[in-house]
């Protein structure tokens, strides 16, 4: 007996930061809506009831657009476009801001939704999964004289118990494969429903440009059009060694299977984090020296941060690092190896503090962000390393007393490493990265 058709569907929520928001505000759709603005673009409340929303011609900054709806895309927006841009395509369009607490809700109910019907899910990210159909019941079976309409009817079932329990609208993609699902979800979007199988290649996928196919970023594309390959069904028809010859053995053969939409990958149903962070981007560059006050708030705030997430994830981690951009776009980061995990803010807190003594920080900055890796399960038991230990004769420095105490807010208080945003002497640019207080650094 051969084996059942293998069925991969890709789902992509429609603008899906957008859409959150349209649920919260319904009385903006149909309108140009551009997501990126900070706190006080929030919508005003009147006194009649209505709303007064920032319009995007009015915004004054360095912010970049996270999602648009459809109605701004058709006017030239996309996502990581810079706002000042955005407002000169768009002025009368509504900004809001962002709400990640309402994304992260709408997520979970989504995907809670899609594995009542279909469990094995890979998780993509916040707005995206891979479902195996294969072995659901119904999904092989035709329906009248199309042999793929159970499985038909089984994406539209995902469809609706995904409008149902969040109010919103997804795309989905069902091939053979993941790579083909991941460029046919985005065919018939917004709302679509694409089922392909090999024999569509020739009049779905070949036509459309090789930048569609998950894997072919910028360089790779210039270089394939530099060499007159522009759509999938040229890249196609290049031979597997012509390819080997000019993009290496491993990419060249994969780009010819790819072309081909050979993929076998299995869904990864189970994965670890590798890290986990946050960061900030100021709408105006703040500087060490004259905006510490400000700096030395939102750094806590990032690390206080990072030690939620950790703990509501169930994660400890031993690496802490920082990363710096500076208004020029250079961007730097620095690690500290800890001699035991942790999720405590006070001790990222130290830890990212003396991270900070290791860049230049007399140029202006214009991200901050903070991060926590080599993570391991907070109930793991706990597993000395010789290698990550402080160097005999130096104990690793543990977060001074005061860090541990909490400032107000329930904030570990700034005074702890003298304020880390102090005119201390700063190290030249591109410093020294070895260890520091006897802690391993990168």
């Amino acid at each position: 007996m051969s084996p059942p058709r293998r069925l991969i569907a890709h789902l992509d929520m429609d603008a899906f930061y957008a859409s959150c928001e349209l649920l919260r505000y319904p009385e903006l759709r149909g309108r140009p809506v551009v997501i990126g603005g900070g706190r006080r673009h929030q919508p005003e409340a009147l006194a009649d009831g209505s709303r007064r929303y920032a319009r995007l011609g009015d915004y004054v900054g360095r912010g970049v657009i996270t999602t648009a709806t459809y109605e701004a895309r058709a006017l030239g927006i996309h996502s990581a476009m810079g706002l000042m841009k955005a407002a000169a395509r768009a002025p009368d369009a509504v900004l809001l801001p962002t709400d990640f607490e309402l994304y992260r809700r709408c997520s979970r109910a989504f995907k809670a939704a899609v594995a009542e019907l279909a469990p094995v899910i890979e998780d993509r990210g916040i707005d995206e999964i891979y479902i195996d159909l294969t072995e659901v019941p119904g999904a092989q079976d035709p329906v009248g004289h199309d042999p793929l309409g159970g499985v038909r009817a089984l994406a539209r079932e995902i469809k609706n118990n995904v409008q149902r329990a969040t109010g919103l609208s997804c795309s989905i993609g069902v091939t053979p494969n993941k790579l083909l699902s991941k460029i046919a979800s985005e065919l018939d979007k917004p709302d679509g429903l694409t089922v392909l199988t090999m024999d569509d290649l020739p009049t779905r996928i070949w036509p459309l440009p090789v930048r569609r196919v998950n894997g072919i970023g910028p360089k790779a594309g210039a270089k394939l059009a530099a060499l007159g390959v522009n759509t999938i069904g040229e890249l196609s028809r290049c031979e597997p060694l012509w390819l080997i010859e000019r993009f290496g053995r491993s990419y060249g053969a994969w780009l010819h299977a790819a072309a081909w939409g050979r993929d076998d990958r299995p869904l990864v149903t189970e994965s670890e984090p590798v890290s986990i962070s946050r960061e900030t981007t100021f709408e105006h560059d703040l500087h060490a020296v004259r905006d510490k006050a400000r700096l030395s708030t939102l750094f806590t705030e990032l690390c206080v941060r990072v030690a939620e997430d950790l703990h509501r994830k169930g994660y400890t981690g031993r690496t802490v690092g920082i990363k710096l951009r500076y208004e020029d776009f250079k961007t730097v980061t620095r690690d500290l190896t800890l001699p035991q995990p942790t999720a405590d803010a006070a001790e990222i807190r130290h830890a990212a503090g003396l991270c900070l003594k290791r860049v230049d920080l007399r140029r202006r900055l214009r991200l901050l962000g903070v991060r926590v890796a080599n993570l391991q399960r907070a109930d793991a038991p706990l597993v000395p390393s010789a290698k990550r230990s402080a160097r005999p004769g130096r104990p690793a420095v543990p977060p001074p007393a005061s860090v541990l105490a909490t400032g107000p807010g329930g904030l570990p208080p700034m005074a702890a490493e003298r304020d880390l945003f102090e005119a201390f002497d700063p190290p030249a640019p591109g410093g020294a990265k070895g260890s520091v207080g006897g802690l391993a650094g990168r």
